[in-house]
């Protein structure tokens, strides 16, 4: 487990999924939960990491699990407590295609909800939809990780290949990433290289 800010979700009986990187939402069964991997808990330390610079020490406790009933990666939130749930066979098929910053950039747009519903910020629009103020958290933590060029041509890659399933356009959404990156102080032209790629 790892700290986050304090998410602001209604206290609900029964779970709530935050967000869902994938179809196959109703599949998931919080019983087949198991511990993470110790490959999947170092990559979330980084992210951590990164976060906790925006964060300090308002940072709460977000479970880690893996669980094959999962529709690749999802934030829920149950009785106040929120945790990230992924399929194994989904990090694995991600990790294989892009590495680690693949990964890097899933769980950070997972915890980006998170960000996003407790902390707010300016550059954060409120006219974006949820999905986009997600990627501009998860851009600020990549800048705050300062990777190297493979990996966050690998994590923006992701990004793109791996939409949640609400609509939303490529031209918002690396707004939204360009946003969050520059702010914490990522080099846009970086960004927008990649982007003229995945467009």
């Amino acid at each position: 487990m790892w700290k986050l800010p304090p998410l602001l979700l209604p206290f609900v009986a029964s779970a709530q999924i935050v967000c869902s990187l994938g179809s196959g939402a109703s599949s998931y069964k919080s019983g087949s939960d198991q511990r993470p991997t110790a490959d999947a808990m170092e990559l979330a330390g980084r992210v951590n990491t990164a976060l906790k610079t925006i964060c300090a020490t308002n940072c709460p406790t977000v479970a880690l699990f893996r669980n094959p009933t999962a529709p690749n990666a999802m934030l829920i939130a149950e009785s106040g407590k929120a945790k990230l749930v992924y399929a194994p066979q989904f990090f694995a098929a991600a990790y294989e295609s892009q590495g680690d910053g693949a990964i890097l950039a899933v769980i950070a747009h997972e915890l980006g909800h998170a960000l996003d519903d407790s902390l707010g910020a300016v550059w954060v629009k409120s006219s974006w939809p949820p999905e986009v103020r997600a990627d501009s958290w998860a851009a600020c933590a990549l800048a705050r990780m300062d990777l190297s060029a493979s990996d966050l041509e690998a994590a923006i890659t992701a990004l793109a290949k791996y939409p949640p399933p609400v609509q939303t356009n490529w031209t918002e959404r690396f707004a939204g990433m360009r946003a969050g990156y520059t702010q914490c102080g990522g080099d846009a032209s970086k960004l927008d290289k990649l982007s003229a790629r995945l467009k």
